[in-house]
């Protein structure tokens, strides 16, 4: 464990090496040190001297590393030899790279990261830096394409605050408190909305490098009693499927903050009932953020809503001309552009508002939603998510969600499955719950499920059982890979 006053003071002294290395104010450099101390001493030098940290997974294969290498060309890149041994022959062909600094056990071309830690910081004086000078530079994981690399500037890190104050139920102050996330803190999910905030408050923060179960992450939390966390929905899904987990560990669990896919409601009521805690929904985009979400201890939470908007946020449901919407109708959810704090400074090498986010005043998302006349946003999907069947416009999140209702089903994902008499039909791809089998008389039982509760149009026509989904490294599914094996079987039927 360390005090903060041995993080500054080892940060310092990293600082130092990474300056005779070269590095300096604007310089790119690599962090790839998954949930560790390292990571924030790496965070915290970077910081001082006015260069950007480039957050890279521990989960990033070959291909993904060589792009973002390529991409912004830093000279440096701080790792683990649990990580860096898989990329070494990568990095031999990338011409940038001139220091590899090594966690763990660093080999004779490496630079030892705790050797660099015994440099004296005596005379360092880290350099001033303003509020819109880049901090941060993160790949976007999306499902489809090349991940972009998005800028953030110093001001992010402080004008999330409030907000997330909300989101962690007016208890980021709270003494005694211990903060954890199975989220990777290369991601906006694990380091924006907990470590930053969590070591802004001068917190505990816990971490480990281990792969995430339910029973496992119960037993961490019990062990080490944390209090509050940020998980995102297909992790306390993986938790719900244990029963009562209080009768079984010690937990001194309160609060979760929870973002990055929508809750279905049958996941808060459990959060509520079984689990014991506040769950509060966050929603933003890496670009801007922190425009919706709950605090229960201010306003009460609607069971699958994604919350309000939060104060001093203007949102709004607009079509797709930018004309503010009427509540209960569906459209694209946007942000005032005007004086956004929370905007991104751009895309590596392109830097201002990114055109495609831009439509006249408004930042848009990209998102269908509905605002309801209490001011709640509900999700419907992303636009490319949408289905149109038979003249109906369909979409997923409410299906998913009825689906995941049924005791049968762990976790569904709807598609759009090409068909000739409907244009396209709705498709399932179920996990079933431990124990329930896969056969015809599942399938009929969660179709008339979805039939019973959802319009009749809405129910899956077809259904197929999965063990796992493909995710990015952030946990997202990827759904257009899900499309793309609705779409074959189509050809093959």
């Amino acid at each position: 464990s360390y005090t903060y006053a041995e993080l500054d003071d080892l940060a310092s002294r990293l600082a130092v090496s990474l300056s005779n290395m070269g590095v300096s104010k604007g310089s790119p450099v690599v962090v790839q040190t998954a949930q560790s101390a390292e990571t924030a001493i790496s965070h915290m030098a970077i910081y001082k001297l006015g260069a950007i940290v480039v957050t890279l997974s521990h989960l990033a294969g070959p291909d993904a590393f060589a792009h973002i290498i390529n991409d912004c060309k830093p000279s440096v890149i701080i790792t683990h030899s649990d990580h860096w041994n898989s990329l070494r022959d990568t990095a031999s062909n990338l011409k940038s790279l001139q220091f590899c600094i090594v966690c763990g056990t660093p080999e004779s071309d490496d630079l030892s990261f705790d050797e660099l830690l015994t440099t004296s910081s005596e005379q360092f004086e880290p350099v001033i830096t303003a509020t819109e000078d880049p901090a941060v530079l993160m790949y976007t994981s999306g499902a489809t394409g090349s991940p972009k690399g998005v800028l953030l500037s110093h001001r992010s890190g402080h004008c999330y605050r409030p907000t997330l104050n909300l989101v962690y139920n007016l208890e980021l102050d709270a003494p005694g408190s211990v903060f954890w996330t199975p989220s990777d803190w290369a991601w906006s999910g694990g380091l924006y909305d907990l470590c930053f905030p969590a070591w802004q408050h001068g917190q505990t923060v816990v971490s480990t490098h281990r792969r995430f179960s339910a029973d496992w992450a119960f037993d961490f939390m019990a062990r080490h009693q944390v209090t509050h966390s940020f998980m995102t929905a297909t992790a306390l899904k993986r938790l719900a499927e244990v029963a009562n987990p209080r009768s079984k560990w010690n937990l001194a669990m309160r609060v979760v903050c929870t973002s990055g896919e929508s809750l279905p409601r049958e996941i808060l009521r459990w959060c509520e009932e079984d689990f014991g805690i506040v769950c509060n929904e966050l929603y933003g985009l890496t670009e801007f953020t922190d425009m919706i979400g709950c605090c229960k201890r201010l306003f009460p939470t609607k069971p699958g809503s994604m919350g309000r908007a939060f104060p001093g946020r203007y949102v709004a449901i607009i079509d797709e001309n930018g004309v503010e919407q009427a509540d209960g109708v569906v459209g694209e959810v946007a942000s005032l552009l005007e004086d956004d704090p929370t905007l991104i400074l751009g895309y590596w090498g392109n830097p201002g508002v990114p055109d495609n986010l831009k439509l006249g005043k408004w930042l848009t998302t990209g998102d269908l939603a509905i605002r309801d006349e209490d001011g709640y946003f509900w999700f419907q999907c992303r636009k490319d998510d949408l289905i149109k069947s038979a003249g109906y416009r369909i979409g997923p999140t409410e299906i998913e969600d009825t689906l995941e209702s049924h005791p049968d089903v762990a976790e569904a994902v709807i598609v759009g499955k090409p068909d000739p008499e409907r244009g396209t039909a709705v498709m399932a791809f179920v996990r079933l719950a431990s124990g329930v089998k896969e056969n015809d008389a599942t399938r009929t039982r969660l179709q008339q499920h979805v039939k019973n509760n959802l319009a009749v149009y809405e129910y899956p026509r077809y259904i197929e059982f999965v063990d796992s989904f493909p995710r990015t490294y952030t946990g997202k599914i990827k759904r257009d890979l899900l499309r793309q094996r609705a779409a074959s079987n189509s050809k093959s039927e």
